[in-house]
């Protein structure tokens, strides 16, 4: 199967500035691009969505404009600071926007905590497993006292870390969109039959 790059949306969950989880994302789409991956950048402070309601979301401008934007993206990459053991509410509110646009594309967390990030990364999965995505099978957080300091990543687990995740997001990515891409095409049965065009 003939693979080529993936389209990756990064999501800023953070609404602090500075913030060491923006610093991190940057940091990881510089590498992506590297790559070869077309990436885009969302920074949910910078492009606020109103608060999810059912009955007017999907009338919103804010929520229009973003829509193709997540359309065209192969692979999510969802950064967040650890608040309470879940993630922040403004990913959540993006999350919330989103169902079957999700399907059969990849997720991948982000995570700023002092104590692993661990729930917060299962939130995602959790999320990513609701809309029929697929999901990095490893958790990647950092420490603001030991992995990132003024902006900078001076961890060296967690930077190599970091490399890992970017390599694999372009690598799997890849593999899965080529894959997501013939499904959608194909008359075979599969979960993503529901979402071919009639």
């Amino acid at each position: 199967m003939s693979t080529r790059p993936p389209q990756v949306l990064v999501v800023v969950g953070s609404l602090q500035r500075p913030s060491s989880t923006r610093a991190v994302l940057e940091s990881l789409t510089k590498q992506l691009r590297t790559l070869g991956c077309e990436v885009h950048f969302l920074d949910l402070l910078e492009v606020p969505l109103p608060l999810f309601n059912p009955s007017t979301a999907y009338a919103e401008p804010s929520y229009l404009e973003l829509r193709e934007r997540v359309e065209q993206a192969d692979v999510f990459v969802l950064g967040t600071p650890d608040y309470h053991g879940c993630m922040s509410g403004a990913l959540k509110n993006f999350l919330d926007h989103f169902w079957h646009e999700f399907a059969g594309k990849l997720f991948a967390s982000v995570v700023a905590s002092s104590d692993k990030g661990l729930t917060v990364s299962d939130q995602i999965r959790t999320v990513a497993r609701q809309c029929y995505a697929w999901s990095i099978p490893y958790a990647v957080a950092f420490s603001e006292k030991t992995d990132v300091q003024e902006g900078q990543i001076v961890g060296d687990v967690f930077r190599e870390r970091l490399c890992m995740l970017g390599q694999d997001l372009c690598t799997y990515g890849g593999v899965l969109a080529a894959q997501r891409r013939l499904d959608l095409a194909g008359t075979e049965p599969g979960f993503l039959a529901r979402y071919r065009s009639p």
